[in-house]
C-alpha cells in the first residue's frame, strides 16, 4: 500500500538509508544529506521535524515538511512541500520538490505520490496554485506533473514552471 509519512523518529533507520543514498543535486532535486553519517542525521533530522513547525528555520527560508513516500516497509520517494511562498521560491523551485529512487522510476510512484500529496497539502497552501519547477531535460517529471492536474505557467532556456489549481 502507498503511504506518505512526515519525517519522524520512529522510522529514521531507514530514512537514513534512503536520504543518504540520493545523490547531491539529480536533476534539480538538492540533497544536503548525500553520505551523512548516522550520527549526523540524528541532528539533521531533529532539524527537519522543526522546520516543518517553523522551527530553526535559516533566514530566508520559509517552514518544509519533508514526506517520504513508503510502498508497504520499502521508501520509494521523497516530496518536499514548502508552506508558502516567498520572492525566491516564486521565481524558483516553488511548493514542491520531490525525488524517486532509480530503481522505481517509471512505475507511477511519481504520480501517485504527486497525487498523495496535493490532497495532503491542499488546506494547506496559501495560494490559488501549487508552484513547481522541473528541468526541461525531465520530461518524466514533467509528465507526472501534467497528469496531475498541471500546466506549463511559463519557461526558460533551461526549466519549466508549472502550476496546479487548487
Amino acid at each position: 500500500m502507498l503511504i506518505l509519512k512526515s519525517a519522524n523518529y520512529e522510522d529514521i533507520e531507514k530514512e537514513w538509508l534512503f536520504q543518504c543514498d540520493i545523490p547531491v543535486d539529480e536533476n534539480g532535486f538538492l540533497n544536503d544529506y548525500h553520505g551523512i553519517s548516522r550520527e549526523d542525521f540524528d541532528n539533521a533530522l531533529e532539524t527537519m521535524i522543526a522546520q516543518s513547525k517553523g522551527e530553526k528555520l535559516p533566514e530566508g527560508y520559509v517552514p518544509q515538511t519533508v514526506y517520504y513516500l513508503w510502498d508497504d516497509d520499502n521508501i520509494v520517494g521523497t516530496f518536499h512541500f514548502r508552506h508558502y511562498l516567498c520572492q525566491s521560491l516564486i521565481e524558483g523551485s516553488g511548493h514542491v520538490g520531490y525525488y524517486i529512487a532509480p530503481e522505481y522510476r517509471s512505475k507511477g510512484y511519481a504520480s501517485q505520490g504527486l497525487k498523495l500529496l496535493i490532497d495532503e497539502i491542499r488546506d494547506d497552501v496559501q495560494e490559488d496554485e501549487i508552484y513547481l519547477r522541473v528541468n526541461r531535460d525531465n520530461p518524466a517529471s514533467l509528465r507526472v506533473m501534467l497528469n496531475n492536474g498541471g500546466y506549463i505557467h511559463h519557461q526558460d532556456d533551461t526549466k519549466y514552471y508549472v502550476r496546479i489549481k487548487i
